[in-house]
């Protein structure tokens, strides 16, 4: 029964492949979807796009090692920005008329700038998939018993086929089913485990109150398993790898801007940060109740890894251990489907930039529409190839997430610091903003180099140990952007900017901003972001 889900799950997939490629006719289909697709689609795939099986088993895991903090991730580290990039950013990318996220750094700035963050942003997706391919091996390799290439290759397999035949707006259907199946195959597992556990109370009862608490215990970095202080997860997470994620990496930026209108764009995060504040419950919990498991006697121990917990194998132990047959063919597949939609994420969003930023800026220029077709499509095999060698990094860690963070402490951090200067100081020039990227990126390679967490890091010198991957992750972030925010500011301060009919639609202040004020308020991006803020509060408060 398990393999017969799977096995329907593939055929669905590429039956939307198939279905939808008729619809590509030209590079701008295949890479952008032609800016067509519904608001209600756009905003599950905003939302699925950063589903994949890394945050799913990484989330977990950190749920397992760092308690209900980890909610920190969605509540401080994702709905604020992803309400920002709505409201105050949107009209910029959207209207701009941009492809891709590093063109617009070439409209704003100039074309060294575009070049240096298409670079970055394409060495990211490759770790982000390989990733994903890590975490699906580890799942294939326990309950399927299947070998961790055999795993990978397959469902690299199917991934290329469904995005080769469809593009993008295969990819983003794919997301929206995704994201259902993942609310399936999941929600039963929190739910169930929570139940074996006697509930929340006596679940909580068996653990450090620390692990239920979110924000109680933040007064100093010792009081925590996650070794922050209140500054450190609100400036490293709540603000720069936040912002510095949803804000500026293309991977979701491009699912908004496939939407089929400015004010689809603009509500496209909004609408998606609502299923989002949800989500601590169907992948974090399952991970605190493992560890409330462990503690009871009913067979059930988290993995071991050279002499450590292998927290990354808290879920596909969970589903192992309390799904039965059937079930546990919805919950692989439902991975499966994680892996999938990240995987092809990633991917599309590599093809897109490779194609347009750096193939038809750098190697061919004036090609024609068809070869630049031809490019994606070898672009998505390309990728993919790339992406397997670097699944095997993955395995030096006993969480994925913190890999996952310092990679977005090296690109996306220092790139917000260029993007908020970039669109809310017409001053800012390209000189500063490309200066600033290297500086920001050189001082999170410096941070990573003098600093020590968890026998990570220090390969320069070993200056100060962080009682956590995590909080040297968040500081990391912090001094990445600090840099390239006053390396900037110094060097546009001493720099000739352009003139102000260049930066019309690029700059807020000589941009007409959309006026939504005949719709009703549920069609409007900032009363909707008002509601999402109200229950965020709540939430936050509730497990204070």
């Amino acid at each position: 029964m398990d393999y017969v889900i799977l096995a329907l799950y593939f055929a669905c997939v590429l039956g939307i492949g198939w279905r939808l490629r008729k619809k590509v006719h030209s590079s701008g289909d295949f890479l952008l979807s032609g800016r067509a697709v519904p608001v209600w689609i756009t905003s599950l795939a905003f939302l699925a796009a950063n589903l994949g099986a890394q945050e799913l088993i990484g989330m977990s895991a950190s749920g397992a090692k760092y308690g209900i903090m980890t909610a920190h991730f969605y509540w401080i580290g994702a709905v604020p920005a992803m309400l920002f990039v709505g409201v105050f950013m949107m009209p910029f990318y959207y209207g701009s008329r941009a492809r891709s996220v590093p063109e617009y750094l070439k409209l704003r700035f100039d074309e060294k700038t575009r070049g240096f963050n298409a670079i970055m942003f394409a060495v990211m997706t490759v770790f982000s998939s390989g990733i994903s391919m890590y975490a699906l091996g580890l799942l294939f390799q326990l309950v399927l018993g299947w070998s961790f290439s055999q795993s990978v290759l397959l469902s690299a397999a199917i991934v290329l086929a469904y995005t080769s035949l469809g593009g993008l707006t295969s990819a983003i259907y794919n997301e929206v089913l995704q994201f259902f199946l993942i609310v399936l195959g999941f929600a039963p597992l929190a739910i169930l485990s929570l139940m074996r556990a006697g509930g929340w109370e006596a679940m909580a009862s068996r653990l450090p109150p620390v692990m239920t608490h979110s924000w109680q215990y933040m007064g100093h970095a010792y009081q925590n398993p996650m070794g922050v202080e209140v500054f450190g997860l609100a400036a490293g997470l709540g603000f720069v790898l936040s912002f510095g994620y949803w804000c500026t990496d293309f991977l979701v930026v491009q699912r908004a801007m496939a939407a089929e209108s400015m004010s689809a764009a603009r509500r496209t995060p909004v609408l998606a940060a609502f299923p989002k504040m949800m989500m601590p419950f169907i992948v974090i919990v399952p991970g605190i109740v493992a560890l409330s498991l462990s503690k009871m006697a009913v067979g059930y121990d988290i993995p071991m890894k050279s002499g450590h917990p292998d927290y990354d194998q808290v879920l596909t132990t969970l589903m192992a251990k309390f799904y039965p047959a059937g079930m546990l063919g919805v919950g692989i597949t439902a991975l499966m489907a994680s892996f999938m939609s990240g995987m092809a994420g990633n991917v599309t969003a590599f093809n897109t930039v490779f194609t347009y930023d750096i193939y038809q800026s750098y190697i061919r220029r004036n090609a024609s529409d068809a070869h630049y077709l031809t490019v994606g499509r070898l672009t998505t095999i390309f990728g993919t190839v790339l992406s397997l060698a670097t699944a095997y990094l993955a395995r030096r860690y006993n969480n994925i997430m913190d890999l996952l963070q310092l990679v977005f402490g090296f690109v996306n951090a220092p790139l917000f610091a260029t993007f908020l200067l970039g669109m809310f100081w017409k001053r800012a020039t390209g000189h500063g903003a490309f200066l600033g990227l290297l500086a920001g990126t050189g001082a999170a390679a410096a941070t990573h180099g003098l600093t020590v967490a968890e026998q990570k890091g220090g390969w320069i010198a070993k200056l100060y140990e962080f009682p956590s991957t995590m909080a040297q992750n968040f500081w990391i972030a912090i001094f990445a952007w600090l840099a390239c925010f006053l390396v900037t500011l110094a060097v546009s301060a001493v720099t000739k900017p352009r003139p102000d009919s260049d930066l019309r639609g690029l700059v807020y202040g000589l941009t007409e901003l959309p006026k939504d004020d005949e719709r009703t308020w549920y069609q409007r991006p900032l009363p909707l972001a008002c509601v999402v803020g109200g229950v965020l509060l709540l939430l936050n408060l509730w497990f204070w």
